[in-house]
Parts: C-alpha cells; sequence; structure tokens
C-alpha cells in the first residue's frame, strides 16, 4: 500500500515537472520569479480546501459548499475588523469557526436525514453565498492594513506565512488519514460503510466530523485569501469546489470513495496551479483554459478507474 501510494506521488511530480518544463520551452517568461509568485499565491487556500475535501471524499462524501463557506467566513471576518474593531487575533478564530459551523450543519443534515451530501451541500452553496450578501450588505471589505503581515514575505524564504501554515495542515490531515484510528474509520467508511456498522462502530460521528474539518479549512482559506487580496469579498470563491475536486481528483482519490491521500491532493493542487499559470502565459482564452483543465480531469479519473480495474477488488 505504501508502496503504490508513493509510486502515484512519483508519478504526480513526474507530471508536474514536465508540465514546468513544457511551458519553460513555450513561455519566455514562465520560468520566473513573477510566476512563481503567482503559483504561489494560488496554493495555500486551495491547498487546505483540498485537505477538507479529501477528508470528506474519502469518507464516501462530497462538499459542494466550500466556496460560499470560505466566502461567509470571509465576509465574517472583515465585518468583525471593519466593523466591530476586532483585532485579527480574534478575528480569524472567528473565520475558522463560522466555517466549522457551517459545515456542522451541512454533517447533521447529511447523516440525520440520510440525504446524500451532493444535494444539502448543493443546498448550503446558495445558502451560504446568501447569507455573505446579507453579512457583507453585498459590499467588499477592505481591510489590508490588519492582515497585511499575512501577506509579507517571511525574511530570507521570500514566502508568505501563509505557505507554511498550508503546509503543516497538508501534513497533519495526511497524519490523521494514516496514522489514527480516526482516518482508518474514514477510509473503511468509504470503501464499504454497511461492513463497518456490522463491525459494530458507529459512522455518524467520523462522517459529521469530515464535514467540520472541512468547514473549518474553508474559514482558515478566507483567511489566506483575505490576506493576499487585502480584502473580504462576497463573491469570492466562486468556483472552487470545482478546483479543489479536480485537484484531488488528479491528486489519486477516489470519487467512490474508500482511497485517496492529502499529500496526493496537495500534487494535485500543484498541477492545476502550474496549468493554469502555464496557459495564462500563453495567452490562453477562458474556453481553452476550461477545455484543458475538464480534460485533465477527466483523464485522470479515466486513469483510477483503470487502475482499480486492472488491480481488482480490494481485501
Amino acid at each position: 500500500m505504501k508502496r503504490t501510494r508513493l509510486g502515484e506521488w512519483g508519478v504526480l511530480v513526474l507530471v508536474w515537472l514536465s508540465l514546468v518544463a513544457l511551458f519553460g520551452m513555450l513561455a519566455e517568461r514562465f520560468l520566473s520569479m513573477a510566476t512563481l509568485t503567482t503559483v504561489a499565491g494560488r496554493l495555500p487556500g486551495l491547498a487546505v480546501v483540498a485537505a477538507g475535501m479529501t477528508l470528506v471524499i474519502i469518507a464516501g462524501g462530497i462538499d459542494l459548499s466550500v466556496g460560499s463557506v470560505m466566502a461567509l467566513a470571509g465576509a465574517v471576518l472583515g465585518v468583525a475588523i471593519v466593523q466591530g474593531g476586532w483585532p485579527l487575533a480574534a478575528a480569524i478564530p472567528m473565520a475558522i469557526l463560522t466555517g466549522a459551523s457551517a459545515g456542522l450543519a451541512t454533517g447533521l443534515l447529511t447523516v440525520g436525514l440520510r440525504i446524500p451530501s451532493f444535494l444539502v451541500t448543493l443546498g448550503s452553496l446558495e445558502i451560504c453565498r446568501g447569507l455573505t450578501y446579507a453579512v457583507s450588505g453585498s459590499q467588499t471589505l477592505f481591510i489590508g492594513k490588519v492582515i497585511r503581515p499575512l501577506a509579507q514575505p517571511i525574511p530570507l524564504l521570500g514566502i508568505p506565512p501563509t505557505v507554511p501554515v498550508a503546509l503543516i495542515v497538508v501534513i497533519a490531515a495526511q497524519a490523521i488519514l494514516s496514522r489514527t484510528v480516526f482516518g482508518r474509520h474514514l477510509v473503511a467508511i468509504g470503501a464499504n460503510e454497511p461492513a463497518v456498522r456490522l463491525a459494530g462502530i458507529n459512522t455518524a460521528p467520523p462522517r459529521v466530523a469530515v464535514f467540520v474539518l472541512s468547514g473549518a479549512l474553508a474559514g482558515l482559506a478566507a483567511v489566506f485569501a483575505s490576506a493576499r487580496l487585502g480584502s473580504a469579498d462576497p463573491n469570492a470563491g466562486a468556483g472552487l469546489e470545482l478546483a479543489a475536486i479536480a485537484a484531488v481528483v488528479i491528486g489519486g482519490t477516489s470519487l467512490s470513495g474508500g482511497t485517496g491521500s492529502v499529500v496526493g491532493s496537495l500534487l494535485g493542487v500543484l498541477v492545476m496551479a502550474t496549468l493554469e499559470a502555464g496557459l495564462a502565459q500563453l495567452g490562453a482564452s477562458e474556453p481553452l483554459k476550461r477545455i484543458v483543465t475538464g480534460g485533465a480531469i477527466i483523464a485522470a479519473v479515466a486513469a483510477d478507474a483503470l487502475r482499480r480495474r486492472w488491480e481488482g477488488p480490494r481485501c
């Protein structure tokens, strides 16, 4: 199992290096500090959201509301700072708590009423976006002066604090998945939930918990986005759920649940960010970008289906 996972990560690294080499040859300015800064700025928010999405999908669910939850958490962050005069140290936990609360509501509805998470989170997507507009008054809240420290590069490293924080989150999420009983339960639930129930394990708490984690990480992503932009935009996070799912799938997590890794999702984020930056450098149109990204997602899903067919049923 570990050898297989390391092999998958190696393939993703080779894919990423191939993209870097390809765009480096096709676009003169691709191998530059400006491109590196663009890719690095894209990574933290999407990486932490993809980490939460990975846990949800491995457990057999899906969360389509992360983009709207991020926007809602960002609106709460902005209102707390601008209108409430809260210090950043108090506003950040409030944003994360907002995301966690939204995830808790989603998890309770999904598990308690036995409604597919696709439908619940589709509704949550609209509800949270509406709440975002209500909380923010549909106005962008500028908080650059307060949140600027999170956007300033760390001396010597040249990267903002959000990057190492995102890496810590990814490492922690991978450790939870692979080193804890909770993580093993998530894998087992995604692979065969009825069998887990027959084994005497209550599957409700873990299934709710992954949505809480997903929501909390969307709240953290709101902090990252606000730091990068210097504002809390009520329209932020549009399409984030699709980008996160794409990164997770490219990273080797199966949409059918039961298998995957957070590190793989991080590599998927890196591939997605590099692909997006490379296409932008080549002047690709928006339709072409979407076609290429969609093709990459389909190729990843097809590769996973073929791999599972060759490996046969898991024991």
